[in-house]
């Protein structure tokens, strides 16, 4: 089924659950018959974070354009930045995946929060470089309070809101109406 192109683009701290999230959302939209690239920023990450930013808000544009759902999960900390690719994309979605520090350190498998309070990691988003957290998203995520259920939850229910979605085979047919549909079709010996 051909549906329309659309970016949904997750931003927020380094552990807070983009990736994740991300990932749990493209199985639902494929679940759904949908076209699906997930871009993820830790796969793509290069030196210069405004330049990698423009460069996954490129190829998410492409795919857009292309009918396309671009998943992108990236810290993208300066809102000048998330602003531009919004408006290069436009049918855009963004998605705050909101946790605080402290949560946030106590999930850092790899030390790098330590590691960056202790001065040995320089430019470390939301300790020592800053990030601005979006003024007006689609949809905020309260990743230390939220199961990853219900945050994917709020997030089909936003993309149905805004039209993104075609209607589940649930929303089509009730259980009775799909039980008639199939006795019909295994009585002309489809199934």
């Amino acid at each position: 089924m051909e549906h329309k192109g659309f970016t949904i683009w997750f931003t927020g701290l380094s552990g807070a659950g983009k990736t994740t999230l991300a990932r749990e959302v493209e199985k639902r939209l494929r679940a759904r018959g949908m076209k699906v690239e997930v871009l993820d920023g830790d796969v793509v990450r290069q030196e210069d974070r405004d330049t990698n930013i423009r460069r996954i808000g490129f190829v998410c544009k492409l795919l857009t354009r292309n009918n396309v759902v671009a998943i992108a999960a990236a810290i993208s900390p300066y809102r000048e930045i998330r602003d531009e690719v919004r408006r290069e994309i436009g049918n855009f979605v963004e998605v705050y995946v909101e946790c605080p520090l402290e949560v946030l350190m106590e999930r850092d498998v790899k030390g790098l929060y330590k590691k960056a309070l202790a001065g040995e990691i320089t430019n470390f988003t939301g300790v020592n470089d800053p990030y601005e957290p979006p003024l007006n998203p689609e949809v905020v995520i309260h990743s230390d309070r939220e199961t990853v259920e219900e945050s994917v939850e709020k997030i089909m229910r936003k993309l149905k809101e805004l039209d993104y979605l075609p209607p589940a085979p649930e929303d089509v047919y009730s259980e009775e109406e799909a039980e008639v549909v199939e006795e019909r079709l295994r009585s002309l010996g489809y199934i």
